[in-house]
């Protein structure tokens, strides 16, 4: 079994072209988290580096050591964490409460509390899921930010 670190880039194939992914936290209730870098590549980028310190689509949790041993990604390089990205995110998840309504919680990794209804900047929060491949590459195929889950 291939052993993955914090930092480890992948390469998740889609039919758009190649995506890439960082691997950034290992949270210890949903497991390994990744970084989702928003482009499609025709081929494996040469540079990293550049790519890794550019913006985040969205965090996703995602079994990583499993999916690559699986070759389910690939492991394409090591890079920091960019600064903005290495304190664990904020995120969001709903409850139903009601016949058309949802209670929305915020949580930090550790601890979550109920907010209410979300103010539209905190429909930027990232949402709570884990995912396997099939939904990984879908989410990255259809574009997903966390703005378009309501």
């Amino acid at each position: 079994m291939k052993r993955v670190k914090i930092g480890d880039v992948l390469e998740v194939r889609t039919s758009k072209g190649l995506a890439l992914a960082q691997y950034t936290h290992k949270n210890r209730l949903l497991g390994p988290l990744i970084r989702v870098l928003p482009g499609f590549h025709p081929a494996r980028p040469a540079s990293l580096g550049t790519l890794v310190a550019g913006p985040t689509q969205f965090f996703i949790f995602f079994p990583v050591p499993q999916a690559v041993n699986q070759k389910m990604v690939e492991v394409i390089g090591n890079e920091p964490v960019p600064l903005a990205d290495q304190p664990f995110p904020l995120f969001r998840d709903s409850v139903p409460s009601g016949p058309q309504t949802v209670a929305w919680w915020l949580w930090d990794g550790e601890r979550s509390w109920r907010v209410g209804d979300l103010t539209p900047e905190q429909y930027k929060i990232q949402l709570r899921r884990q995912v396997n491949d099939i939904a990984l590459v879908q989410m990255i195929e259809q574009g997903f930010t966390p703005e378009q889950a309501r």
